[in-house]
């Protein structure tokens, strides 16, 4: 098992080197200011043994995570994605798809999920497109890893491990989190973020673990190219190294802070047709000398849907501020109602279209949406939630950039399987106007269960008139002319002779 800690620091927040204090397999120092990042790499073989038969069964398996609030990134760790639970998944064989195991084994770790078996819950993604891309995608809205934290600390760790313990409980602070299995490299690897606060620095490491401890601090080395960043700090092996050793590097990163915000917003009144508002503060892209776009990345619950023929209109989409349609899920069922249904729901790539002007001020783009029926509630609305969607600039790298392995690289977040291996991802921080986080609470209205006795009183009341009026009739006609055909009278008789 391997261990790799990083602390990423403010300038102003730095510490002495003096001041750290390494002792054998254990660093201590002063609480510091700073973004903790916790990656840890298992074997498969260390893994419970529950979780290595279902992993036998996987070629590959992504889980992503990300808080609903909102949070100010720091150093390397700029990606964004839409708050909830992804999983992007790619079995061994077709047979294994149709297998509930997987769906069992997420809903025994982060608790209640609406899954059934990925064949019947998941969507299937684009993999003739690009080949780095999963084949399966699934989403859930998820406020919180509190069920992750309780598993890890009752499965995970051993009987008087103190310090697994403590990092299992910790899991439920984590702002991020990214889980990642594939069959090549038989490892699984568990990456775990916290925000920006006070960090306490005391760090053991296990004697048969491979600890790594950074404290990094952004930097511009000489010859910085606009793909990469710089840090410089300090780097130790507890157990290995007598004292931290400083360091000045830097690595590739399809990943960077554009520098600008948006809102998101739905206009009202909503309807069942809802329109979402995004107000973006800057025009600009980031790269002025490169070829971006411009693009929002929607995970939407299957309570609300785009309809891809309203979004291929051009016209249309100029007066929404939108350039295209670049991708949405299939299959999407435009006239189910929701409880009808087992898919997940559907994600959508929509490119938008800044102003041409030259004045670099704050736009708005909508996005026209459509909510399914419902079942019946109690009051007559049902709540759900919407997530944010994810903003980011879409640009191409110079020619003869190249992407070695960077130790913070994070892939496998949905959009970027829907772009060649060389597009660099500058994000829009979201900037939410209120203590409502990161996702849209919207009340539906459905059939008010209170009100149903009246609409079966009714409905019994119409249909027993109408069987009286039906029953009335054949009576009156019997009452006149009697059973059976009647007899034909003398004049129809002359005139048959």
């Amino acid at each position: 098992m391997r261990h790799r800690i990083t602390f990423f620091h403010r300038h102003e927040h730095g510490i002495e080197p003096s001041s750290l204090q390494l002792r054998g397999r254990s660093i201590s120092g002063p609480d510091l200011v700073a973004v903790r990042e916790h990656r840890v790499t298992l074997a498969l073989e260390e893994l419970p043994a529950e979780l290595q038969e279902l992993l036998h069964e996987i070629h590959e398996l992504h889980i992503r995570w990300s808080t609903p609030q909102a949070q100010n990134t720091l150093g390397p760790w700029t990606s964004r994605i839409p708050p909830g639970l992804h999983a992007f998944y790619t079995p061994h064989t077709a047979s294994a798809a149709e297998s509930s195991r997987l769906c069992n084994q997420l809903r025994a770790v982060f608790g209640d999920l609406d899954c059934s078996s990925p064949a019947e819950s998941f969507t299937k993604l684009p993999t003739d497109r690009f080949s780095h891309s999963t084949a399966f995608q699934y989403f859930q809205p998820l406020d919180t890893l509190a069920n992750l934290s309780t598993y890890a600390e009752q499965y995970a760790c051993v009987p008087g491990d103190s310090d697994c313990k403590r990092w299992a409980r910790g899991l439920e602070n984590a702002v991020s989190l990214d889980l990642s299995y594939d069959a090549i490299s038989h490892a699984a690897k568990i990456a775990a973020i916290w925000p920006e606060g006070n960090q306490k620095l005391s760090i053991n490491s296990h004697p048969d673990h491979r600890t790594e401890v950074g404290i990094l601090t952004p930097d511009s080395p000489p010859h910085l190219d606009p793909h990469e960043l710089g840090v410089t700090g300090l780097l130790t092996v507890l157990g290995e190294d007598s004292k931290p050793s400083p360091v000045l590097f830097s690595f590739p990163s399809r990943h960077k802070d554009a520098g600008s915000t948006f809102s998101s917003t739905f206009l009202r009144p909503l309807g069942l047709h809802p329109t979402l508002q995004l107000s973006i503060d800057s025009s600009n892209p980031p790269l002025p000398d490169s070829s971006c776009s411009l693009h929002a990345y929607l995970t939407l619950p299957r309570t609300i849907f785009a309809d891809k023929y309203q979004l291929g209109d051009d016209l249309f989409l100029s007066s929404k501020n939108l350039t295209a349609l670049r991708y949405i899920s299939q299959p999407v069922d435009l006239e189910a109602p929701d409880y009808a249904m087992k898919l997940w729901g559907s994600s959508v790539l929509v490119e938008l279209q800044p102003p041409s002007t030259r004045a670099d001020s704050p736009w708005t783009a909508e996005i026209p949406l459509h909510l399914r029926y419902l079942s019946p509630a109690e009051g007559g609305y049902r709540p759900i939630e919407v997530p944010w969607p994810a903003v980011f600039w879409a640009c191409n790298a110079q020619e003869g950039t190249k992407f070695p392995n960077s130790p913070f690289d994070r892939v496998n977040l949905g959009f970027d399987g829907l772009f060649g291996p060389k597009t660099l991802f500058w994000h829009v921080n979201p900037k939410p106007e209120g203590p409502g986080g990161l996702n849209h609470q919207i009340q539906v209205p459905v059939l008010d269960t209170n009100k149903t006795q009246w609409i079966s009183t009714g409905t019994a009341a119409v249909v027993l008139l109408g069987f009286a009026y039906v029953v009335f009739k054949l009576s009156s006609v019997y009452w006149r002319t009697g059973y059976g055909s009647q007899k034909p009278t003398a004049g129809s008789e002359k005139k048959k002779q």
